[in-house]
């Protein structure tokens, strides 16, 4: 359902018929996974994108599905067995909980209340408090436990209304420094309401759909960087009174955490554009030399900014324990003499500029 996906033939050998025959999605999240990694799944239905992704991930990586509907995990679940048989190791499991609240573990609670039914008022006011304890004594997904989350079509099925709060969740359950790869459907202006209304079209990834800024700004008001269209199809998938629908695949970053350090580090945005403006609100223009405090010098050394900058470590070091707060709100050039201290009075030979070669 929703589009075509040209998926690695290599990974679908082993998944059951039964499996890739009630797929439903719009993208290939997996394709930007990497060995060893743990992995959790967002409505993995039954669990396509899970088993591609133990392939990908390996013995030593793990996989998480979550999903609400117990038909799609009944397969899942039966055929997790076959897969693991056919690698050669077991890394999959299934979970049943909703994705705008990754902390409830709705199998348990579906334990608790078959052994204590809700039968009158006091029962079901009680209900409330049991569904926390269980949200914060046994998690479905604990806090800064996974290296990658990943969607396929899924996103757009939530509420509006609870939208917010499941990017929110996305971000509690990763860890510092992981990502999410979401595959979903936008549309290229805003959804009418009478769209909204149209329960044919919700269930056929219509109209729930966000806008493609709208989509990336909840990435960045959950509190990721680095958010990115790693692909987004030129191609419309459909058109409804006008409004284009297309598949897109975002990837974004946890990790802008943690106390801003002066160091006396300093980077170069190398081009191609004039001027940029980061998720920090830190302006930088081509070929100056800006200060950073240390987070965000580590920051731009990864993905996906490490190679737009050039990376200048002071000439003396200023240790840990010695590094003083450094003002984030502001961008400010610095000066190489910040860098190489200003008493530098170096004079040196010419070095082998050109590999060793003359420069001439």
């Amino acid at each position: 359902m929703c589009c075509s996906v040209d998926y690695d033939p290599k990974y679908l050998t082993i998944i059951p018929q039964e499996v890739i025959e009630k797929d439903y999605g719009c993208g290939d999240p997996s394709k930007w996974l990497r060995s060893g990694e743990t992995v959790l799944d967002l409505g993995s239905g039954t669990g396509k994108i899970c088993f591609i992704a133990s392939q990908v991930v390996g013995e030593h990586g793990k996989v998480i599905g979550v999903d609400m509907t117990d038909d799609m995990l009944e397969v899942a679940e039966r055929n997790a067995p076959t897969i693991a048989d056919a690698v050669g190791y077991s890394n999959v499991e299934f979970r049943k909980g909703r994705i705008q609240d990754l902390a409830l573990n709705l199998k348990l609670l579906e334990n608790h209340l078959s052994e204590n039914p809700v039968a009158d008022a006091n029962a079901w006011m009680a209900l409330e408090a049991i569904e926390q304890a269980l949200r914060v004594e046994q998690p479905l997904v604990e806090d800064s436990s996974i290296d990658v989350v990943v969607s396929n079509c899924v996103l757009n099925l939530v509420e509006r209304d609870l939208k917010g709060q499941m990017f929110k969740e996305i971000y509690r359950v990763l860890k510092n420094g992981g990502r999410a790869v979401i595959s979903d459907i936008v549309a290229d202006e805003e959804v009418p309401q009478h769209l909204q209304r149209d329960a044919h079209l919700w269930s056929g990834c219509i109209s729930g759909a966000m806008t493609e800024e709208g989509f990336l700004k909840a990435f960045e008001d959950a509190g990721f960087y680095g958010v990115e269209f790693v692909k987004f199809e030129s191609e419309p998938w459909q058109t409804v009174e006008g409004v284009e629908f297309r598949s897109v695949t975002v990837q974004a970053w946890k990790g802008k955490e943690g106390a801003c350090l002066e160091r006396n580090q300093a980077v170069i945005y190398n081009g191609p554009f004039k001027k940029v403006l980061d998720d920090d609100d830190h302006t930088m223009e081509r070929g100056k030399r800006y200060a950073v405090c240390e987070k965000t010098y580590n920051l731009y050394k990864k993905a996906p900014y490490s190679d737009s900058f050039t990376f200048l470590e002071p000439l003396e070091a200023v240790a840990q324990v010695d590094a003083k707060p450094f003002d984030c709100s502001r961008s400010s050039e610095r000066h190489p003499r910040e860098t190489k201290g200003h008493g530098y009075k170096l004079t040196t030979e010419s070095s082998d500029c050109c590999g060793g070669e003359s420069c001439y």
